[in-house]
């Protein structure tokens, strides 16, 4: 596959456009690609292009064909609610969730989130998720990049209008996704940190129409656990069931 490259101002059509900084970068320092170098460009509107490298340096361009309506997205519309982890476990869910097809990704703070984010710090944290989440879709072969929402507390997510299912993870309770209906519309999954939900945070997250949900007999770490719920959800009414390679 040629390499592929996200272009957030919009592309156009069959001529030629200046690359970003970024993109540009990538390709000639990184990959050491060179002109006339096939690539592959969208910029999340849907479709991909077909494009020819035709300059690099310190004007480089790219030469695009038709739009390409190709989409690769889940049938399912998933919110990750993920709680705050800490060290680099935030971005290894961030990018494998991307891969794994969210629509969008919703940071927490919850009672026992190690990771404690306010300010600018979580202003650039966020920024920082939302480029792992590009880059998985570059890499993964997505054209429409999911979102990685402002850290907002529990409960006022928990308080926010909400259409579809919600299921929040819990060691040990009765709920199983094989029992479940097939959801309708938009599905939340809601992981909790190293030390798990509270009680308190479960009665909430219950009364604000969370699913209690369990993976199975054992406890998974946090940037597990939701890796796990989303690759079930696809396989049982996702895109997994669905032709294509691995």
């Amino acid at each position: 596959m040629n390499p592929r490259f996200f272009c957030p101002d919009g592309l156009v059509p069959d001529c030629e456009i200046p690359l970003p900084a970024p993109v540009a970068h990538h390709a000639e320092r990184v990959l050491r690609l060179v002109v006339g170098d096939a690539v592959v460009l969208f910029d999340g509107q849907g479709g991909e292009f077909s494009a020819t490298l035709t300059a690099l340096g310190k004007q480089p361009a790219a030469r695009l064909g038709p739009r390409l309506p190709i989409e690769r997205e889940s049938s399912l519309a998933i919110t990750l609610v993920q709680a705050l982890a800490s060290g680099d476990k935030m971005d290894w869910v961030v990018q494998k969730a991307v891969e794994l097809g969210v629509m969008a990704i919703q940071p927490v703070a919850a009672e026992r989130s190690v990771l404690k984010l306010a300010g600018d710090r979580a202003v650039k944290r966020v920024a920082h998720w939302q480029q792992i989440a590009v880059a998985a879709c570059e890499q993964s072969g997505r054209n429409r990049v999911p979102v990685v929402e402002d850290i907002l507390p529990l409960s006022r997510y928990l308080s926010l209008p909400f259409e579809g299912t919600r299921l929040i993870l819990a060691p040990g309770a009765d709920g199983a996704l094989a029992r479940k209906a097939a959801p309708s519309g938009p599905v939340s999954v809601f992981v909790g940190p190293e030390g798990g939900w509270s009680s308190g945070e479960l009665d909430l997250a219950t009364r604000a129409g969370c699913a209690p949900l369990a993976l199975g007999p054992r406890v998974l770490r946090t940037e597990t656990a939701g890796l796990a719920a989303l690759a079930a959800l696809q396989t049982l009414w996702g895109d997994f069931p669905g032709e294509g390679d691995v």
